[in-house]
């Protein structure tokens, strides 16, 4: 056998990390596989890798995953063929458009889907389907931080500033982030920031792998970032340590926004969240002192029914302290699935189009319908958040096709989700496993992966990356593409849905073109050239919403080639007065607060051997064998007034229902608050407890603090 060595990128979280596949005998069946090998000239891991992607071959194996279209015939799921299980889904979806409106069809996405995949399942929706109701599990992702960077700068893109640039700041605040476990190749940016010098503050209600590599830990009561970053604000001003210059020039909203953080006055915000004055002053003081600092942000703070204003008072934070578009400083939000940020970029979310673009803009409407050959006016309109429209099925959405998520295990208050699931009249499911939702489906279709397809991602610091195929598909799978197309088809659209990725990229850029998430200069050669291409990147060269004109290059003689943006807001924020906006925000409490029957607060998180639903890792045993189950995380105190017993079950009980799972009792956690990791189904399904709350601005749901009871069981 002649060895291959591909070069591409892990299937998993958003740092999209450069790995080799080479070419070796498969051991199911004979033919050829592969085997990840380390790709060291990719910058962002530099040949590093987790477990999870060492791992990621194993789910190509037809022992793991679907290898034939299931359809349901008297309750039981049964091997078909492709065209009865297109036929099906094409005759549900039809029939659901004729007797209840377009709106009755729903479309589920998901972050794990290039971007060509989200650009069709977006164009599907709307000019097949003529539904609005589309939304993908992104929404659960980073919604709020999104939402918050366009409110103050215009602009939504995950990091404004590449990974290499966080060693050399002064100071980095981590707020509710556990790189070391959800993102292990990133932690070495974390140790080079120690190693030059730079002091590194993490805030998390655990002490966490990566809290413990902190020079400071603020372990607040979860739920009450907003008042901590007011607080950190409140004593900026008070110590006289803002940027008046900077906010003078480059900022607008400054009054107010004092205004607002001057009434949250550190002993005030001792009580609410239990980080100590002298805490709080020595933050204050790591943070201000060195010339270049920065503030990350993650779920912790985001998923919160008042994630927005958190990332907003956090920002406020930067901005009053001149860090945002200066070097080595500034906001940002570690993106947590492979394809968060481009998901949401090209169309799967409910309120947005092609190129990050508003579907309520007349002009981006008429763009976009351009591009598609279609009238503007037949274009639906925003649809429902994904909870939301979770929560409309068996009622108003009487049919959902759903690619690449597992809503079962991965939304708030599950069991009801589950419940909506199974009140469908149809169900259709796209996915590489048999997940738990794809078990409830009325029609199962296997579809291509990572490795056996050719497509783009975009990772969390806005770097376009071109996955490769190193396998050609077993025979029976194809891909999500193809899927799209036949239904089209059926659909009576039989044009507009071509099954080759490069030819959807090349209209993503046209679609995209003009907008602030723009494509247009980037191609597949460029990718396969480069180390990835940051957007924006306009085709003719010029500046694009923040960023800089490019140089002369591909494209013909004298055509300007624009290099990408890897650093935004150097010259100017993506606002209409080229200034970054201060938004006044207060501290509110959680939806839900402990109370005498359920005194305690649940927050929930990943752990390093399983990624999010654990629909694929919880197929490799490696993986299994590290991490085999759901635990409950209590500390000592509260195990003790329990009677609870390290290993022995407990039940953990919300509003919304009731999770089993086994005792861990460490001092690494607060006495007030219990964890539990989501990546499994069944009786210790974290998310049944989880509350659905919703951010007025985002809605994102409020899965990170929820009011619970512990009990022990028997």
């Amino acid at each position: 056998m002649q060895t291959s060595v591909t070069p591409t990128h892990c299937p998993y979280c958003a740092l999209q990390c450069g790995m080799n596949l080479t070419s070796v005998p498969d051991r199911d069946g004979g033919g050829i596989g592969v085997e990840v090998t380390e790709r060291t000239d990719f910058p962002v891991n530099r040949g590093a890798l987790c477990g999870k992607g060492r791992t990621a071959p194993a789910l190509l194996s037809s022992r793991v995953r679907l290898t034939t279209p299931l359809v349901r015939t008297d309750g039981v799921l049964r091997p078909a063929g492709w065209d009865e299980a297109l036929d099906r889904i094409a005759e549900g979806l039809s029939r659901t458009r004729t007797e209840h409106g377009p709106d009755a069809c729903g479309v589920f996405g998901g972050g794990g889907l290039t971007n060509e995949k989200a650009y069709a399942l977006g164009k599907f929706a709307r000019v097949v389907l003529g539904t609005s109701q589309i939304d993908y599990n992104g929404r659960f992702c980073m919604s709020s931080a999104a939402a918050g960077g366009i409110r103050a700068f215009g602009l939504d893109r995950g990091l404004p500033f590449p990974l290499e640039d966080v060693p050399k700041a002064g100071c980095v605040i981590l707020v509710g982030s556990n790189l070391a476990e959800t993102m292990p190749p990133a932690l070495r940016y974390l140790t080079e920031l120690r190693e030059n010098g730079g002091k590194l503050i993490v805030v998390d209600p655990r002490r966490t792998r990566t809290a413990e590599q902190a020079d400071l830990h603020l372990a607040p009561r979860p739920g009450t970032d907003l008042a901590l970053a007011l607080g950190l604000l409140h004593l900026v001003v008070a110590e006289g340590r803002t940027d008046e210059a900077y906010i003078r020039e480059r900022t607008s909203g400054w009054e107010e926004a004092r205004a607002a953080a001057m009434a949250h006055w550190p002993e005030y915000v001792e009580r609410i969240t239990g980080v100590s004055v002298p805490q709080l002053r020595e933050t204050v003081r790591m943070f201000c002192e060195p010339e270049a600092a920065m503030v990350l942000t993650a779920r912790g703070p985001e998923q919160q029914s008042k994630g927005t204003d958190t990332v907003g008072a956090w920002i406020n934070l930067c901005l009053a302290t001149g860090r945002p578009g200066r070097p080595f400083s500034g906001y940002g939000c570690l993106t947590g699935q492979g394809n968060g940020q481009g998901g949401r970029e090209h169309g799967q979310k409910a309120d947005q189009l092609p190129g990050y673009r508003k579907l309520d803009d007349p002009a981006a409407r008429r763009h976009v319908a351009e591009v598609w050959g279609v009238d503007p006016d037949t274009l639906p309109g925003p649809g429902r958040s994904a909870y939301e429209l979770l929560d409309a099925l068996g009622t108003d959405i009487r049919a959902l096709l759903l690619m690449a998520s597992n809503p079962v295990v991965s939304a708030p208050r599950a069991a009801h989700v589950e419940e909506r699931l199974r009140s469908l009249g149809f169900l259709a499911v796209a996915d590489v496993v048999l997940s738990e939702t794809a078990e409830l489906a009325d029609v199962v279709l296997p579809v291509t992966q990572w490795a056996e397809e050719t497509g783009t991602t975009t990772s969390l610091e806005g770097r376009v990356l071109l996955r490769r195929q190193a396998l050609t598909p077993p025979e029976g799978i194809r891909s999500d593409l193809h899927v799209l197309r036949e239904l089209a088809d059926r659909l009576g659209v039989e044009k507009g849905f071509p099954t080759d990725p490069e030819e959807v990229f090349e209209e993503l850029r046209r679609a995209s073109a003009g907008g602030p998430a723009d494509y247009s200069g980037i191609t597949y050669r460029r990718l396969a050239e480069e180390d990835g291409v940051f957007w924006p990147c306009p085709l003719d060269g010029s500046a694009g919403p923040a960023g800089s004109a490019g140089s002369a290059g591909e494209g013909g003689e004298g055509a300007v080639v624009h290099p990408g943006t890897p650093r935004l807001f150097l010259d100017r924020f993506a606002t209409a007065d080229g200034r970054a906006r201060f938004v006044a925000v207060n501290h509110r409490p959680l939806a839900e607060e402990p109370d005498a029957e359920y005194p305690v607060l649940l927050t929930t998180g990943r752990v390093v051997s399983q990624y999010q639903s654990g629909a694929q890792t919880r197929r490799v045993d490696e993986l299994n064998a590290a991490a085999p189950g759901p635990f409950v995380e209590l500390h000592p105190r509260l195990a003790e007034r329990l009677g609870a017993v390290e290993g022995e079950p407990l039940a953990v009980v919300s509003r919304r229902g009731r999770a089993v799972a086994p005792a861990r009792i460490t001092t690494a956690i607060r006495p007030d608050t219990v964890f539990m990791p989501f990546h499994w189904p069944g009786e210790g399904r974290a998310n049944t407890l989880t509350n659905p709350a919703l951010d007025p601005t985002s809605r994102m749901p409020e899965f990170k603090a929820c009011a619970v009871r512990v009990e022990r069981v028997g």
